[in-house]
């Protein structure tokens, strides 16, 4: 009878294996998502055009506008038009936010037992999505949309191994176990994911890295080093296994962040904090 560890090794080989022959079975980016993506990037787009696609779409339509009037994007004028809201808010915004929106889509489950597992990953996403976006206000270089999807997407990779590991009653029962192929191969996976889909170097370098707390690299701050930040500054309600001394992330010194504080200190921030995580729920 095969160990725990056995079974743990035995597992990760398959999954390591399925990516190399490119047999495991990807999640499929919301069509949505895909068509503002293919609208956003023709020179011709417009706001009209754009509207044209999210509109057949109701839900992602009251999303949409939920968005632009929450206090984190609201003007003096409120509005219930997605071409205006979608003037008010800019082509580049917008498809940021219509990605971000329709990822919550990657996380249906067919069990309840997979929707639970997914769920959690989902509110951690969420959490650390709601971080890196106050984080990203603070760096000039630094785009706060795209560091909130990068916060959302970070943990992708955990979703088809967690689907692979649905079979194997006595793997999935064994949260341990699980959580160590996870950590092992989700970067891995994740980098395959983006790249199947050609999604930007950035997204595939935080899927990739963003748990690698030791690492360092040259220049400014990136949306790695954001992710990390938010993903330790997150781990009081995540319960993520974090490095003890925050000061040895060196992403700490490039946002240059004061590794004794916590960015949810400041009553501003923790009222953001809410509403962007009561965005995605």
């Amino acid at each position: 009878m095969q160990s725990i560890q056995q079974k743990t090794e035995l597992f990760l080989a398959q999954v390591k294996d399925a990516v190399i022959t490119e047999r495991l079975l990807l999640p499929s980016l919301p069509e949505v998502a895909l068509k503002i993506k293919a609208e956003c990037e023709k020179e011709n787009s417009s706001a009209h055009r754009i509207a044209e696609v999210i509109i057949k779409d109701p839900a992602m339509s009251v999303r949409l506008l939920q968005v632009a009037n929450s206090s984190l994007y609201r003007t003096r004028i409120t509005t219930d038009n997605i071409q205006m809201a979608i003037t008010k808010l800019g082509l580049k915004l917008v498809r940021d936010l219509i990605m971000s929106l329709s990822m919550k889509q990657l996380y249906k489950a067919s069990s309840d037992v997979i929707a639970e597992r997914f769920n959690e990953l989902w509110l951690s996403s969420t959490k650390t999505a709601a971080i890196a976006h106050l984080l990203a206000k603070t760096q000039k270089h630094l785009d706060p949309e795209k560091a909130m999807l990068a916060g959302l997407i970070h943990n992708i990779g955990a979703l088809p191994i967690i689907l692979m590991a649905e079979d194997d009653d006595d793997l999935f029962d064994q949260p341990g176990a699980l959580l160590k192929i996870l950590e092992k191969m989700q970067g891995e996976v994740g980098a395959y994911i983006f790249r199947n889909w050609h999604f930007p170097d950035y997204m595939i370098d935080v899927v990739n890295e963003c748990y690698h707390f030791r690492r360092n690299h040259n220049g400014p701050a990136d949306y790695v080093d954001v992710v990390q930040v938010a993903l330790i500054q997150g781990s009081i309600y995540t319960g993520l296994d974090c490095p003890e001394d925050w000061s040895t992330v060196s992403a700490f010194s490039r946002l240059n962040i004061d590794t004794d504080s916590h960015v949810l200190e400041i009553e501003a921030n923790k009222l953001v904090y809410d509403e962007t995580t009561t965005l995605f729920k």
